[in-house]
């Protein structure tokens, strides 16, 4: 999401900077490296300038902020720890990188730019595993909300509580930055939004097997390496919102801003699938078997079915809705990962 929000915005501004200390490697391994997507943007974009700046560090962040002061227009945080098992592995980590980190990031907006646009990337996992609860009917391919549900028509809305459900270590971290950057809205009349992300994808994704599902697939399938199914007979439903349908939705942000608004944002009803469709899908676009198997024991905490409603973003903000559908994400996975995964 980093590099794609780069590109689109160097189109409009004269100096982009990226703060990336490619922390991500050390999270899941250097396959998962940002390091190289960070480097060739300095190649690509004349305007563009990388920070290998860790955003735990309030001194290091600060210093950037100062240097650039009231010229900031724009934030778009999109650094995160993104795994719910590897939050488990290392749970002070997990939240100083995303509940933490994200504080430092909006207290030094708003000393040294408070006039930016601050856009928060946050995650549907602030709702936990409440959809769980809800009544699912089992089809061939996938789980789906029972019809009559107010839900099933397009999708969980903001609506949704926070409470009472199991969130994962991952999902607590991520809530808490996502409060902090409505309270920085409401409270110090930042202009912030926080968008509340399914699976965010699409070509040049650095997909692990820890987090970046459709990546991941599409390259073990690509390249004949073995992939495992966690649960839920792989019906589990996820929407799909290609990269540059949610930069599309920032740059709306950019233009009108809110103050500490909160929105779900995914692929919706236009685009989703389940696990054991994505496997089907991927093999007919890569024309090449996947090798997977199936373990019973699922993710603690992770959806059975999750499909975003975005109509509430949509009505905010008329005219934006997701261009890319599954296939066509998949497809650019995979014309991309041809020439990146071969040696």
């Amino acid at each position: 999401m980093g590099s794609a929000a780069c590109r689109r915005l160097s189109q409009e501004a004269s100096l982009v900077i990226g703060v990336d200390n490619d922390l991500r490697a050390r999270f899941f391994g250097p396959e998962a490296s940002t390091w190289a997507v960070s480097h060739s943007l300095g190649e690509e974009l004349p305007n563009f300038q990388l920070r290998p700046v860790d955003i735990r560090d309030e001194a290091s962040v600060s210093e950037l902020f100062r240097l650039y002061g009231d010229r900031i227009d724009v934030i778009v945080h999109a650094a995160a720890q993104p795994s719910h098992d590897w939050a488990a592995r290392d749970p002070f980590t997990d939240f100083e990188v995303n509940a933490r980190g994200t504080l430092v990031m909006l207290e030094c907006t708003r000393r040294y730019a408070p006039g930016a646009v601050f856009v928060h990337l946050s995650t549907n996992k602030v709702y936990g595993d409440h959809p769980n609860t809800l009544p699912l009917v089992e089809h061939a391919t996938r789980w789906e909300l029972d019809p009559s549900h107010r839900w099933a028509r397009l999708g969980f809305d903001e609506s949704m509580s926070l409470d009472d459900t199991t969130h994962s270590l991952f999902g607590v971290s991520k809530t808490t930055g996502d409060l902090y950057a409505q309270e920085y809205g409401r409270y110090f009349g930042l202009q912030t939004t926080a968008l509340r992300c399914g699976c965010l994808t699409g070509p040049g994704s650095a997909g692990a097997e820890l987090h970046g599902f459709l990546a991941y697939l599409a390259k073990c399938t690509y390249l004949g390496r073995p992939y495992r199914v966690l649960g839920y007979k792989g019906k589990q439903v996820r929407d799909n919102l290609h990269c540059d349908d949610l930069v599309e939705a920032i740059m709306r942000i950019i233009a009108d801003p809110g103050r500490g608004e909160a929105y779900n944002m995914g692929g919706g009803r236009r685009s989703n699938c389940s696990m054991l469709e994505a496997i089907s899908l991927t093999e007919e676009i890569a024309e090449r078997r996947l090798r997977w198997e199936y373990e019973e024991e699922n993710r603690l905490g992770d959806h059975i079915w999750w499909i975003s409603d975005t109509s509430r973003f949509e009505a905010r903000y008329q005219g934006w809705k997701p261009v890319n559908d599954v296939p066509a994400i998949l497809e650019s996975i995979i014309r991309d990962g041809a020439q990146r995964w071969t040696p």
